[in-house]
């Protein structure tokens, strides 16, 4: 089969279509980042770089000032949503990706290939397996190989948000607080300890518990402590031993995963606490000059981001980052998945003025 072809000459709704029609469902994403390096590749003022199915592209003017653009180039399985399709009469472009988020990617491109001047040095970073587990992430391994590829000041993940701006975002962890008992036929319940009603204390902290709502850079974000599962149980006949409830903690981004991990420890104290999953937040680092000046240009409008995104990533690296692209976050990996073209042509041009006002204008 011939390689796919982009044109990025034509407008970005028209490459989003584009980039829409190539499937790309995570772990199968080798046409599409061949097209986008090939594309790439023809702009001299850019240097390219590869790493599996991840394409890297980068400004060198010697810039003060450094930032990272990126989007995935995956997407969830097929469900009958594709070729594309567009409503021209309702300004809505449907099919698989066209707001998770093939309409950010197809920003990031328009503007690698038409703003060789930008007032930041820019790096542009189309990367694989973000839909998939973690071991994958084509962000994660590329931090892992070339951490000098993603240095910057400010980064901007092109998650879908509706064209407006969610800053940072929370941490995650979950833990399973197990409770211990001892095991008897129910008809002489005495003889054992009852492992399923020791985990009454477990919910009873939880229903008190009180969320805790720092400010950060101006923005509320809210803590949430939630059980999430429970397990127990032997037998209709058998006092339980062991029941097991999961709880996930959703963390502010000024916490670190440990003291996360601390304050949960803390609040079961007296149980029998086992980590099984962490991620950390991210900074919205808004008091950044580049991200000052990126907010303005978009608007001035910022919110907190309180699920948990690719942006955490950039703040392993030290590197205060946003999301920020098209589509409602609401319709990704939805059948009718859409985007409204508006709002791709919003965070196009937003995102040109933020990269080619002059700096002494944005100060």
């Amino acid at each position: 089969m011939p390689a796919r072809q982009l044109d990025l000459t034509t407008d970005v709704v028209a490459l989003t279509r584009q980039l829409v029609d190539i499937e790309s469902v995570s772990r199968d994403e080798q046409d599409i980042a061949d097209a986008v390096e090939a594309a790439l590749r023809a702009l001299p003022h850019l240097t390219v770089t590869r790493r599996g199915h991840t394409v890297v592209a980068r400004t060198d003017l010697g810039r003060p000032s450094r930032v990272v653009i990126a989007g995935h180039l995956d997407t969830v399985p097929v469900n009958d949503n594709l070729p594309s399709r567009y409503d021209e009469a309702a300004g809505v472009l449907h099919g698989l990706g066209t707001c998770d988020m093939k309409g950010g990617d197809a920003v990031i491109l328009k503007l690698a290939a038409t703003v060789a001047d930008p007032v930041h040095d820019v790096t542009y970073v189309l990367y694989e397996a973000e839909e998939i587990e973690s071991v994958y992430n084509g962000l994660r391994l590329l931090g892992e190989s070339d951490p000098d590829l993603l240095e910057a000041d400010f980064a901007i993940l092109m998650e879908p948000s509706d064209a407006g701006v969610e800053a940072g975002c929370q941490g995650t962890l979950r833990v399973e607080v197990r409770t211990r008992g001892e095991r008897a036929h129910s008809a002489r319940s005495w003889r054992g300890v009852n492992a399923i009603h020791g985990a009454a204390e477990i919910l009873t902290r939880l229903t008190a518990y009180e969320a805790r709502k720092p400010v950060i850079d101006g923005l509320e974000y809210h803590e949430g402590l939630n059980a999430v599962g429970i397990a127990g149980g032997v037998a209709g006949n058998v006092i339980p031993d062991e029941c097991v409830v999961t709880v996930n903690f959703r963390f502010a981004p000024d916490r670190s995963e440990a003291e996360a991990l601390a304050y949960v420890e803390d609040f079961f104290a007296g149980f029998e606490i086992t980590l099984t999953d962490t991620a950390p937040g991210a900074l919205p680092g808004l008091e950044r000059p580049a991200a000052k000046a990126f907010i303005e240009a978009v608007g001035g409008q910022v919110a907190p981001k309180f699920g948990w995104t690719d942006v955490a990533r950039f703040t392993v690296l030290g590197v205060p980052a946003v999301n920020y692209g098209p589509g409602d976050p609401m319709l990704a990996h939805k059948q009718d998945e859409h985007v409204e073209v508006a709002q791709i042509v919003r965070c196009e041009q937003q995102l040109r003025q933020w990269l080619t006002k002059p700096q002494e204008e944005q100060a």
